[in-house]
């Protein structure tokens, strides 16, 4: 794992700031922008910080580094805080490509009453794509295509002519009202293309957001020449798990509760927002953070909510309890992954291809057959016995 525990002990001990090139042992499925078992960090911490002092340290950082070893237009400071729910609405994900300039809607209060089966008590989005109606019939099937293989029963959409009229197989269950109301809220001009995802509350942000992302990558949209930062800020602290019902954490079950003590005493755990952030870049997450919780009374109560026990919390993170009960300063801090920033830098796809004896998807090293079988001397040898 990260040295997180860690260096949040080097801040109770006295230190007031810390960094190093650390390496990070996890266990993760692999994917383009993540390998499998091990990366770097550059992991950073602070005593008496605060969220925005993170962000400037951050920023300063970031920004020196790629437009040193780029010649693309970088963001720059302040980077744009973007709210968690905010993102998922507008963007439908939490990784937003801000090079991609098609936006998401949500249209859902307009048909909860309809006709239209599919769009009926579902949560619909919608994107506004200009200038599209010109596209050949291809184009629409492919998308279709694509829509069909995320999960999605259809993707409808409307086309905008020159006198403002609608076409598509949406258009003859909407009322003259909806259209009217349409063409304000996703301010619609002729020559527009509106697509409509519908499912439930749950899988309708994400779904929009991959039709978002096709879109923009069939129509060219993306301006390759320039990295867009962005933090990702206010995360629900707790969510339900899928698999027990239960109220989990999102995140990191060490990140400091908007509110305190207060909104762990008094709101509905789902409601809690908590002081955790992302940086993004193009779409990559580069790093997460948070501004600890450095309060013992805090902590106990907010893993009480997820399920825990004060025995849990001194079996489990025995050092972290135990120091907290002398007293912890407020700190904060986050860890940019070194591989995704290279990986950024060098424009390529895939994580591997900048880490000189990656592994592969099953996490297995081809170049040295590792892992591979362990004998029974080798066994023998460190006091293990197999059951």
């Amino acid at each position: 794992q990260a040295p997180q525990v860690f260096k949040q002990l080097l801040m109770v001990s006295g230190f007031d700031k810390y960094f190093q090139i650390a390496p990070c042992f996890r266990d993760e499925d692999a994917r383009a922008d993540r390998s499998p078992g091990e990366f770097y960090q550059l992991d950073f911490e602070m005593s008496f910080a605060t969220q925005e002092d993170v962000f400037s340290v951050a920023e300063e950082v970031l920004y020196d580094t790629f437009t040193k070893f780029s010649d693309k237009q970088v963001s720059k400071p302040p980077f744009k805080r973007i709210p968690y729910e905010e993102s998922m609405l507008i963007y439908g994900t939490d990784k937003p490509d801000l090079r991609n300039p098609l936006t998401i809607i949500d249209i859902s209060d307009m048909f909860e009453e309809t006709d239209f089966a599919p769009f009926r008590k579902k949560t619909v989005r919608a994107i506004n794509v200009p200038e599209c109606s010109s596209q050949p019939k291809r184009f629409f099937g492919e998308m279709l295509e694509f829509a069909t293989k995320i999960g999605m029963k259809g993707l409808g959409y409307i086309k905008v002519n020159d006198e403002m009229e609608y076409q598509g197989p949406i258009d003859k269950y909407l009322s003259h009202e909806d259209r009217k109301e349409l063409a304000e809220r996703a301010r619609l001009k002729p020559g527009d293309v509106l697509f409509f995802i519908a499912d439930t509350r749950e899988e309708a942000p994400k779904l929009a957001g991959q039709i978002r992302a096709e879109l923009a990558k069939k129509l060219k949209l993306i301006d390759e020449n320039r990295y867009e930062m962005c933090y990702i800020v206010d995360f629900p602290m707790y969510e339900i798990d899928e698999k027990t019902g239960g109220i989990a954490f999102t995140h990191n079950p060490f990140s400091m509760p908007q509110g305190g003590l207060k909104s762990l005493m008094e709101k509905d755990p789902l409601d809690i927002k908590a002081f955790q952030y992302d940086i993004v870049c193009n779409g990559i997450e580069l790093s997460s953070g948070a501004v600890r919780n450095h309060d013992l009374d805090i902590m106990i109560k907010a893993f009480e909510i997820a399920g825990y026990t004060i025995d849990d919390l001194q079996t489990k993170f025995t050092s972290l309890f135990n120091a907290f009960k002398y007293g912890a300063p407020p700190h904060a801090g986050m860890a940019p992954g070194i591989d995704r920033i290279i990986m950024l830098l060098t424009g390529e796809e895939n994580i591997r291809e900048v880490i000189a004896f990656p592994m592969n998807n099953n996490a297995q090293d081809l170049l040295t057959n590792a892992p591979s079988k362990v004998t029974e001397q080798q066994l023998r040898e460190v006091h293990i016995k197999l059951r």
